[in-house]
């Protein structure tokens, strides 16, 4: 095994990164002695790059060249004997957020993305190779490359305040490149690595509190806030003297190595193809450099990420990433055509017409999040009954969990009520419908609960396709009626289409703004067209995959030809978790607006009667299409018909999505491919990787093939795309 993994690097010149730092906050290392209690000194770097904690520090080429060099510079008074250790810290609650994306995304080429992963390497690892002990007092935020500084040096320290660490590069399409993937599976063993590489980047990006990450064994030791830099420092001369003695509790053996390292690395993939399928990268190369990392050569496992991070940096998939996290990160918390907050109504009380499943995920919502008075209605004083004990249930499973207090527990379940008594509306300031998605069901509705509520009240319908000003056809007052669709699960689903109707006002435009925000939801603003965004794009793929159906071609071979999309999951799976009833009348939906565009099937409505698409096991997870209802539609084929091959399947859905998304900016649905994107990917779970839809589609070819251009100029692809385009001319 290599003693010093950085002697690899000492002779590359970094200095051509520096032409990407132009406009870099550098994060600057600054330098003091530290006397310890023993009379030796530690010299403590601590990372600050000037800003407030709203800027936390990021790690770019020039501040990674400017921390190698201080860090030469503490190996030769080491050397001398001037220090007996190096401690490193950070700023007020930030060790440091990681790379700075915005550098790393305009890396120009494989051979510059390379050497950006060899730049990290180069500078974190002497952290490990100073000829004295180094200490990382790792003292709040600590993201990638921030926990990566801890796992190069030789002991760490965690505050037991620090808001969040992780390793979040999965999650982003790339891999912990500066040492996570080798050093981290060596130190806390291949189960819990496989959690903090692998398995919560994939969970939203979760990240670990700093008690978690202690019992892990990426620290050794956690200390209260109020004095942790001083107790840092402590332990850190107990741990010079001999007389802390530090032990990684979770740090493999020879056994687990051998035996239990390929069986835990089998498991995890075979759950991430059962998820993900096999599209995304990242998660794969992790695994990769997880599984070799067992040989514990540490020099070799830098080596290997080097490689894979300059494919993946350089790669379509990292783009699409950075494009879509900009997107949840920025666009999303400023909508496009959002009206001034100063607009918006006071919602003082909720009104939920409906009390079944989605009416009293509703009013659970609004409960917890507004802490106002919440009121549920139906058509009997059952139903009503019903939908406050799933109320009542669901805060009693929250209190359990420690997530409510008692107080708290104690006061929504007082705030929210049940009456058939309509007259109990008259009061409330918001009023939203949950009814059957009928259009004459949902009119009579708001008509007779106008003739209840304040003229001041706005009614938010939370229908998923019917036109919102039909709805409104018979209120006096149609201004007041906007469109609120929420995605399923109520409480997990962070996306609200808003649906702005012709005759919407602004100030209810607005409230359903902040109310959405105050949801604690990303909105997008739509106008008022059959499905939306979501539900449009949805009813193309399911339409084209029923049409390939009905002509012959099996299940599998749509699941199989739509695989490359990088979905959730395939069309089969997604009409069992939407519903085939639901389905269909989606499908029925958007070809009365389109027939030309749209496919409805009659054999989707054969399937719901029948009950089942999908035969499943046990557990609930599909084993493929039921022979019944495969025997049922090859019964009912479209005259005529011939099976489609895999390649026409998804050349259908490419470019029917293109066209269908191109005609949604030209009818001016939303206000730019970006927010067809957002809404992708925070409503239907389409993947960072793809970038959402729109980049994917440029990529591939069908914008063109379908309106001769692009949704994006520049394409947004990677490095290596734009080296091979540039060599094809």
């Amino acid at each position: 095994m290599s003693q010093d993994p950085t002697a690899q690097y000492a002779a590359i010149d970094f200095t051509p990164l520096l032409q990407f730092s132009d406009d870099e906050v550098v994060t600057h290392s600054l330098v003091k002695d530290v006397k310890l209690p023993s009379g030796k000194t530690l010299a403590l770097i601590t990372l600050d790059n000037g800003r407030d904690h709203t800027r936390p520090s990021t790690l770019g080429p020039a501040t990674l060249i400017e921390l190698s060099g201080v860090l030469d510079g503490l190996t030769a008074r080491a050397a001398a004997g001037e220090i007996a250790a190096v401690g490193i810290t950070g700023k007020q609650f930030i060790l440091a957020a990681g790379a700075d994306l915005s550098k790393v995304g305009e890396i120009p080429s494989k051979d510059a993305a390379k050497m950006l992963a060899q730049l990290g390497h180069s500078t974190l690892g002497k952290l490990g190779a100073l000829g004295v002990p180094s200490f990382a007092f790792v003292n709040g935020l600590a993201l990638g490359g921030g926990v990566e500084i801890g796992l190069n040096s030789t002991y760490r320290t965690i505050d037991t305040s620090a808001a969040a660490l992780a390793l979040p590069e999965v999650f982003l399409g790339i891999i912990p490149g500066w040492g996570g993937a080798t050093l981290l599976p060596n130190l806390i063993g291949i189960e819990n690595a496989l959690k903090v590489v692998v398995e919560n980047p994939l969970k939203m990006n979760r990240m670990l509190g700093a008690h978690e990450a202690y019992e892990l064994g990426i620290f050794d030791v956690e200390f209260d806030h109020v004095n942790f830099l001083e107790e840092s420092l402590k332990w850190a001369d107990g741990v010079l003297a001999g007389s802390i003695k530090v032990e990684r509790k979770n740090a493999p053996g020879r056994i687990e190595r051998t035996v239990k390292w390929p069986v835990a690395l089998k498991i995890a993939r075979d759950t991430i193809e059962s998820r993900l399928g096999t599209v995304p990268k990242s998660p794969y190369a992790a695994l990769d450099l997880l599984n070799k990392a067992k040989d514990g050569d540490i020099a070799a496992g830098f080596a290997r990420e080097d490689e894979v991070l300059a494919d993946l940096i350089s790669g379509d998939q990292f783009a699409a990433s950075i494009y879509a996290f900009n997107l949840v990160q920025g666009r999303a918390k400023k909508p496009v055509g959002a009206p001034d907050k100063s607009l918006a109504k006071k919602v003082t009380k909720v009104g939920v017409i409906g009390a079944g499943l989605m009416a009293s995920q509703f009013a659970l919502l609004f409960l917890r999040r507004l802490e106002v008075p919440v009121v549920i209605t139906d058509l009997d004083q059952a139903r009503v009954d019903k939908g406050l004990a799933y109320i009542h249930d669901e805060l009693q499973k929250l209190a359990d969990r420690g997530r409510l207090s008692r107080d708290q527990h104690n006061k929504l379940k007082a705030l929210i009520t049940g009456t058939t008594d309509r007259s109990q509306y008259a009061d409330c300031d918001w009023v939203i419908e949950a009814v059957f998605e009928e259009l004459s069901v949902k009119q009579d509705v708001f008509a007779d609960f106008e003739k209840i509520v304040s003229p001041e009240a706005v009614f938010a319908t939370n229908t998923s396709s019917l036109s919102v000003a039909q709805i409104g056809a018979k209120l006096e007052h149609p201004e007041r009626l906007i469109g609120f669709h929420f995605f399923n699960p109520v409480a997990v689903m962070p996306l609200i289409e808003v649906v702005n109707a012709p005759a919407t006002n602004e100030t209810t435009l607005a409230t359903a703004m902040l109310v959405a925000k105050n949801l604690k939801k990303n909105a997008i603003i739509t106008t008022d067209s059959t499905g939306f965004v979501v539900n449009r794009v949805l009813a193309k793929v399911l339409g084209e995959a029923m049409r390939a159906v009905d002509d012959g071609t099996s299940f599998a071979t749509v699941d199989e030809a739509l695989a490359p999309l990088g979905l959730p999951m395939p069309p089969s799976e997604l009409l069992d978790l939407v519903g085939l009833k639901v389905g269909a009348h989606v499908l029925d939906t958007h070809h009365a607006a389109w027939p030309e565009r749209f496919y409805r099937s009659d054999n989707l409505h054969r399937v719901a009667e029948l009950g089942a698409l999908l035969e499943k096991d046990g557990k609930g997870k599909a084993k493929g299409v039921s022979r019944d209802a495969e025997r049922l539609v090859k019964a009912n084929l479209n005259p005529g018909g011939k099976p489609h091959t895999r390649e026409q399947v998804l050349q259908a859905v490419q470019d029917g999505f293109a066209d269908e998304v191109h005609r949604m900016l030209e009818e001016g649905v939303v206000a730019a491919p970006e927010d067809i994107d957002l809404a992708l990917i925070l409503g239907a779970g389409y993947p960072f990787q793809m970038g959402g839809l729109t980049p994917y589609l440029d990529r591939v070819g069908a914008s063109e093939r379908v309106f001769g251009g692009t949704f994006h100029s520049p394409k947004i692809v990677g490095a290596a795309s734009r080296e091979a385009a540039a060599a094809a001319v």
